[in-house]
């Protein structure tokens, strides 16, 4: 189904567009807890949890909550065992999430005293820190301008001025980033960049978004937004066959940590050669 076309795109009017985006988002927009604190470190949690886990996950199983009750600032996730820090993650997954985070709790401790820095090159200095948790850390706890892009304000983009050129291309990264930039509010930019957000998460969603409801539906210039952003084929899987040992001594099993890898520091069956196990009986395949 085509969508009407839009008379002017978001940069023909960018007052008019902030404008219509931020007064939907002031009576819709959902209260999210990182969006009621200013603290960056709590932000960064929030952000990093996100990365690669639904928000209903994330709140609704109360994973972002008992984070913050067990490391409540950058000197008690810097002080963490790891034992502890992936006991708490627990359920979130990508274990390797959180000890980044560790990393860059420890490096804030020791470069600047405790102290997140408001600059978007100081925080692309700490570790496991993109351009994108930069800019969020930036406008959601500084409320100071940076643009920020992730698959939602990457997907609003691309409808918004119809581009169909392969969203993950650099090419397009350059215009998307470049794109944010210019559309940005710089006196409300934690606003702006919530709004955008949400609006791809609710309206703007992939596959069959709500056009009707759009709040911006009158800037955005593509007549069949269900056919974009347009992705890269994706990569095969590739299918691996682990084969692990059962070993029970006294009411005991045999586990072994993980070294470098998937799951390191994780605690698992200890990993044999095929050829190794095979005169023992097979539990499971």
């Amino acid at each position: 189904m085509l969508k009407p076309l839009a008379r002017q795109s978001p940069t023909d009017d960018p007052v008019a567009f902030r404008s219509a985006l931020e007064d939907w988002f002031a009576r819709h927009g959902k209260d999210y807890p990182w969006r009621r604190t200013s603290d960056p470190y709590a932000v960064l949690v929030s952000e990093v949890m996100l990365q690669q886990t639904q928000i209903a996950t994330v709140l609704g199983r109360g994973f972002y909550s008992r984070f913050l009750e067990r490391f409540p600032d950058v000197a008690t996730l810097a002080a963490a065992e790891d034992d502890v820090l992936l006991k708490t993650w627990e359920g979130l997954g990508y274990y390797r999430r959180a000890r980044m985070l560790r990393e860059s709790a420890k490096a804030v401790l020791e470069r600047h005293g405790g102290d997140f820095p408001a600059d978007v090159a100081a925080l692309l200095a700490l570790p496991g820190i993109g351009r994108y948790t930069a800019g969020a850390v930036m406008s959601f706890a500084f409320d100071k301008p940076a643009p920020i892009v992730d698959g939602n304000v990457a997907r609003v983009l691309a409808r918004l001025f119809d581009r169909a050129d392969p969203v993950d291309a650099t090419p397009m990264q350059k215009w998307l980033w470049e794109t944010a930039g210019a559309l940005l509010d710089r006196e409300e930019p934690r606003i702006f960049n919530s709004a955008l957000m949400e609006l791809g998460q609710t309206y703007c969603r992939p596959g069959v978004p709500d056009c009707l409801s759009c709040p911006v539906a009158t800037f955005c210039m593509t007549r069949e937004p269900a056919t974009l952003p347009v992705k890269a084929k994706k990569q095969a899987i590739e299918e691996i066959d682990e084969h692990t040992a059962l070993v029970r001594r006294d009411g005991m099993i045999l586990l072994s940590r993980q070294g470098r890898g998937r799951r390191e520091g994780m605690w698992r069956l200890p990993v044999r050669e095929k050829a190794d196990l095979s005169p023992l009986p097979l539990l499971h395949r």
